[in-house]
């Protein structure tokens, strides 16, 4: 998406971007104390201005669509960028679910009274300005800003050139949504700047923006981080893992390894590897592995998925720890519970990973020890998602153990501070 360096600073870019931060700042600032209520109906407004758009929308996105093949975008990159009424209708239900939502911020997490009569609370309240670079989904603009406009905070969105038009409009019609609500519009922006180095302009302005997140290939998610002056929630890859424990139901275990490789190939909570206890490999692999073919899915694996799966290529090493993102996955029997938690553990990149079993003990020392975002239990990895965990729209998933991990929502996207309230106490 980007280049991996940074071409030689422009002054009147970094100006530029220097002046939609300060904006995005004050914006914060003046948001931080806005009701629940007043935020919630600003995004049920602007759904309804999406709604009232939808035509030019609609054009907006034929734009983006026509010079797609000039981008070299895939047919399913292409079917991702486009937008029908449907789709805009859903863009749209995505914004209000986010209004539904509890606000966080004001939350008290802690309170406690010290002996001196000092009241300590612990109190949920916004990042401040976040800066989201992302790739080429219409969508993806829409949920972000709402999920960032609902925890209180200032976004800054740098969406990818193939969706610029799309993005524009949908940005210029929550804008006036946030506008006609009287909350101060500059708490979403977008970037309007094509050049590419605008993004390390923005990189650098860690006393304007808190957080810069990230959405996309591991290259730009890297260049991000290496660049990045302010703290970056992220995650690199998807290597996902369902092991199929020697308690499991191997029915069950089919079901679940099949739609987590397989309803949705190229999103990185799909499963990449398997790993099947010894104990049910003989009963287990060639079932599944007949399932798995009948979508398309190449296996390789190790040779004694080799020997009980004769169509089964050989896995390198490097195959352990591949996000495949398509129709193939790597296969490994293993001698233990144990065995299964040290592999994951290894190759593994600490995003989303499955046991299926009956032993509750086995499961628990799974969840205990795997050093994953999202340990799943008899449920498919693809669950990893914000909407499927309750938090409503997500901004993206997180690998990091700080500040969060695994889907992020709008309590996510939020901090705290103490406020102390006393009575004119005085420290002696």
């Amino acid at each position: 998406m980007f280049p991996a360096t940074a071409p030689a600073a422009d002054p009147s870019l970094n100006a530029h971007c220097r002046r939609i931060a300060e904006r995005a700042r004050q914006a914060a600032i003046d948001l931080a104390g806005v009701p629940g209520d007043r935020k919630a109906a600003a995004l049920r407004a602007a759904a309804a201005q999406i709604r009232a758009d939808v035509a030019e929308i609609l054009a907006a996105n034929a734009l983006d669509v026509a010079a797609a093949p000039g981008y070299g975008l895939t047919p399913a990159a292409v079917d991702r960028l486009f937008l029908d009424t449907k789709r805009v209708e859903g863009i749209a239900a995505g914004v209000e679910a986010v209004a539904t939502l509890p606000d966080p911020v004001g939350e008290v997490i802690e309170e406690e009274v010290r002996p001196n009569g000092l009241v300590v609370r612990k109190v949920r309240v916004p990042l401040g300005v976040v800066f989201f670079v992302y790739e080429s989904r219409p969508n993806v603009t829409a949920d972000a800003a709402a999920v960032a406009l609902a925890a209180g905070n200032a976004i800054i969105l740098r969406g990818g050139k193939e969706a610029a038009h799309s993005s524009a409009r949908i940005v210029a019609s929550m804008r006036q949504a946030i506008a006609a609500a009287g909350l101060p519009v500059d708490c979403v922006q977008l970037v309007d700047v094509a050049d590419r180095a605008a993004v390390g302009e923005f990189l650098m302005l860690d006393d304007l923006i808190d957080i810069a997140i990230p959405r996309g290939g591991e290259a730009l998610i890297r260049r991000v981080c290496s660049e990045a002056r302010m703290p970056v929630l992220k995650h690199f890859t998807g290597n996902c893992h369902v092991y199929v424990d020697r308690a499991a139901d191997l029915a069950m275990a089919e079901s679940i390894t099949v739609n987590a490789k397989c309803q949705r190939m190229g999103v990185c909570n799909a499963a990449e590897s398997l790993l099947v206890h010894r104990d049910v490999a003989d009963r287990f692999l060639p079932g599944i592995a007949a399932a798995l073919a009948a979508h398309g899915v190449e296996i390789v694996g190790d040779a004694a998925t080799r020997r009980l799966v004769p169509t089964a290529g050989a896995a390198t090493e490097a195959d352990w720890a591949t996000e495949y993102l398509g129709p193939k996955i790597s296969v490994a029997v293993m001698e233990s519970l144990d065995a299964a938690i040290d592999h994951i553990n290894r190759y593994g990149s600490r995003h989303t990973d499955a046991i299926v079993t009956a032993d509750t003990a086995a499961a628990d020392r799974f969840a205990a020890r795997v050093d994953t975002a999202v340990a799943m239990v008899n449920a498919s990895t693809r669950f990893n998602d914000g909407g499927e965990l309750g938090l409503g729209a997500e901004i993206g998933i997180s690998t990091d153990k700080l500040h969060a991990r695994g889907p992020c929502g709008t309590k996510e996207l939020t901090t705290y501070k103490y406020v102390v309230h006393g009575t004119g106490q005085v420290r002696g």
